[in-house]
């Protein structure tokens, strides 16, 4: 098959590029290996995590097009109050993590209807469930990549004059050759205050198999998983307690501190402001991303609120899941330490009445159909984002720097989980960021574009440019940039470097709706 604009992996970055370049006029074939498209926001089930300004700026139109659309499907399907259904603001789950906690099927609706026209006039086509296997290079372009399907092994040879990764851990630069680092770069190449005094490229964030549960009458208890009786008793080093446990380091200060857990409180889901600023907000584990705050529905509608559970118990740091000879099993250990907490959740902590909600994730088994990857293999790129850049402890008063070659903005604190080094959590305040096009362009390689996470950041700055609306706008920024070059004939790395090229992209983006910069914003 052949297209104008090929993108591997149908996360938000890839559906975002994708839309991108589809609005630019471009055929676009996108390839997804999981059942769902959406990613993060999906099939890994992981409510988005949002700065606090969300509502009024700092994202872009076609983002907050998602937001507004999964709104509008709850007014429109839902059994809501009707205090809630007029709610400007209305947050599905009253989760305090986020202003929009929602059901991962509603987000996949709604993404699946912004893609349905461009399917219907087969301008776009998706290939699902497929993953890429190997690729093919001339000189410093990608001119194929081959895909299989999950289930049959059936292959696909794909070509494009642009080729964008939007896969979750940065699959196309091995099979491509693209220059790329993993883990935790030394101090001594990045300059950064957090860094070790050695590179440490196994040392990665962990991953996480969420899931969803609600609390009913009667006993809802499994079966003990095999591997029980290991995760029972794990007890990390750093840790200060079980990992199955309420106590668990706070991300900011590293103190133990115990959170609580309250089934179903009959608390007034319009009173609930989210915002982080003002409170981490996982105190409580129940509301901290509840997905389904029963009060917004008419009596009955729901039995029970709906969590999602993505807490630091089901961190797993046990080993990397990429570039090492035993991935599948750490994979498998992710899950197996979901399911542990599940059993540890009825039985031990004295819920039998949670309930799994693998009807709401689309999967067999419970758990989310993919694991949410917090860390990605990233390019060497012409600009590599680094802790100084945005830091508070280093920029001060003046706010991060103000790339000239921005491509749009993001804001979230230095948020790096337990790592599979044996790190504690690192949490960095950072200021309102943007995201600049030389960490889109490879050092070498000139039709690959990055288009999820794995744009040129560090271990360290790849704690807040990993989340939900700048993976979103990155993917945004890739598609365009691939739809302009192809319309002028330039490459993307001709594009950063002529200032006549890059104004005139950047009007593109400006006219599509991505902000390249932040307001004046008190505090910054």
């Amino acid at each position: 098959m052949q297209t104008d604009v090929l993108i591997v992996g149908g996360g938000l970055g890839g559906i975002a590029a994708a839309l991108a370049a589809l609005r630019a006029g471009r055929s676009v074939v996108m390839t997804e290996e999981f059942d769902w498209i959406g990613g993060q926001l999906t099939s890994q089930a992981v409510p988005p995590d949002e700065h606090s300004w969300v509502e009024q700026f700092g994202i872009t139109a076609s983002y907050r097009a998602l937001r507004e659309g999964i709104r509008d499907y709850y007014r429109r399907h839902y059994p809501l109050t009707e205090a809630s259904r007029a709610a400007a603001g209305l947050n599905p789950g009253a989760g305090y993590v986020s202003k929009l906690c929602h059901e991962p099927r509603v987000a996949l609706a709604v993404l699946e209807s912004m893609l349905a026209p461009y399917r219907a006039s087969r301008r776009l086509q998706v290939l699902q469930p497929y993953k890429p296997v190997a690729a093919e290079t001339d000189g410093d372009r990608v001119t194929a990549v081959t895909v299989q399907h999950r289930d049959t092994a059936d292959q696909v040879t794909l070509t494009a004059p642009y080729i964008l990764d939007a896969t979750e851990t940065g699959e196309l630069l091995p099979l491509t050759g693209t220059e790329y680092v993993t883990g935790f770069e030394s101090q001594a190449m990045t300059g950064e205050p957090s860094a070790p005094a050695e590179a440490q490229p196994l040392n990665m964030q962990a991953v996480s198999f969420c899931f969803a549960v609600d609390h009913v009458d009667g006993d809802q208890v499994g079966d003990k998983p095999a591997n029980y009786a290991f995760w029972r008793n794990y007890q990390p080093s750093f840790w200060g307690d079980r990992l199955l446990s309420w106590n668990a380091p706070d991300p900011r200060t590293l103190e133990i501190s115990r959170r609580t857990f309250t089934p179903n409180p009959d608390d007034d889901p319009l009173a609930v402001v989210a915002d982080q600023r003002r409170t981490g907000g996982d105190t409580n584990l129940w509301t901290f991303r509840r997905i389904a705050a029963r009060r917004h529905f008419l009596p009955g509608a729901y039995e029970s609120d709906i969590c999602l559970v993505n807490w630091p118990m089901i961190d797993y740091f046990e080993g990397p899941v990429f570039d090492v000879p035993d991935a599948a099993a750490h994979l498998a250990g992710a899950k197996e330490l979901s399911q542990a907490v599940l059993f540890w959740l009825q039985t031990e902590a004295g819920y039998p009445g949670l309930r799994l909600r693998g009807d709401l994730l689309g999967s067999a088994d419970g758990l989310a159909q993919a694991p949410y990857i917090r860390e990605s293999r990233r390019i060497e790129a012409e600009y590599t984002i680094v802790e100084q850049d945005l830091a508070v402890a280093v920029r001060g008063d003046q706010g991060a720097v103000r790339y000239d070659d921005s491509v749009g903005v993001g804001m979230y604190r230095i948020d790096l989980h337990p790592s599979t080094g044996g790190d504690n959590y690192i949490d960095v305040a950072s200021s309102p960021f943007r995201i600049p096009l030389g960490a889109l362009i490879p050092r070498r390689v000139e039709n690959l574009l990055p288009a999820n996470k794995n744009l040129g950041t560090t271990h360290i700055t790849n704690g807040c440019y990993r989340l939900h609306p700048v993976e979103w706008n990155v993917g945004e920024a890739a598609g365009l940039l691939a739809a302009f070059c192809l319309d002028q004939g330039v490459s993307p790395r001709a594009v950063r470097n002529t200032p006549a090229l890059l104004s005139d992209f950047q009007a593109r983006l400006v006219a599509q709706g991505v902000e390249l910069s932040w307001p004046a914003i008190a505090g910054y």
